[in-house]
């Protein structure tokens, strides 16, 4: 309980209340081993489901066959939940266990009982929602870019800002590549052709624009 309090859907809630709301609806712990699917991309909604231990990610197959990872979901963080009412209420996504992971399920009408019992709880998933929806906006407009280069420079400016400052990358090439759908040599190629051309200063994990008009020319082409 004390670790839903950290779950953005009992945000503001006291872990005592949690149980008490818990105690109330049906729900179930499940297990799941590293690599299993926990959820395929155009299943229905079924549940809620939480992540309680270990974690995830959300990967699409592109027509080639290969995986691009959208994100890892770390606890206690919901999966999937702006998904789960609706006419198509399908999973967007591949859930696949990055470990060995803790999964709380919660059937929709459960969800709908604690929304009906606790103002707080509705609120949240409302607000959970909307910032779903315009992170999966955003996360369509940088898949749009075709080019690796375009891919980079939506990235950058994204990190950077109004401001041209010193961007720390938080991710390593390889997860970076794995988010672009790329190779990790050819995303290493292309930070290179952009340096070498004086559009970035890339050393290490640390990258400067230093030629912002020609970064978003990248997204032109």
């Amino acid at each position: 309980m004390e670790l839903l309090t950290k779950c953005p859907l009992f945000k503001g809630i006291d872990y005592e209340v949690i149980s008490q709301l818990l105690n109330q609806i049906p729900y179930q712990v499940k297990k799941y081993e590293k690599d299993h699917m926990i959820a395929q991309s155009g299943e229905e909604c079924r549940s809620l489901m939480i992540v309680l231990k270990g974690s995830v990610k959300g990967e699409m197959i592109d027509y080639s066959g290969k995986a691009i990872k959208i994100e890892d979901i770390e606890p206690p963080r919901p999966l999937a939940i702006a998904f789960l009412f609706g006419k198509n209420n399908t999973c967007p996504v591949n859930i696949v266990a990055n470990k060995s992971v803790e999964i709380l399920h919660i059937p929709k009408k459960s969800v709908v009982s604690m929304m009906q019992l606790n103002s707080a709880v509705l609120n949240n998933f409302m607000n959970i929602i909307s910032s779903k929806t315009q992170f999966l906006s955003d996360k369509i407009r940088f898949l749009s870019f075709q080019t690796i280069r375009g891919k980079i420079a939506h990235y950058l400016l994204q990190q950077a800002g109004p401001v041209d400052g010193e961007i720390l990358l938080s991710k390593s090439q390889e997860e970076l590549a794995n988010m672009f759908g790329v190779t990790r040599p050819s995303l290493g190629r292309a930070l290179r052709e952009l340096h070498n051309e004086g559009v970035i200063e890339a050393k290490g994990k640390s990258i400067k624009i230093a030629n912002r008009e020609a970064l978003i020319n990248q997204l032109k082409k």
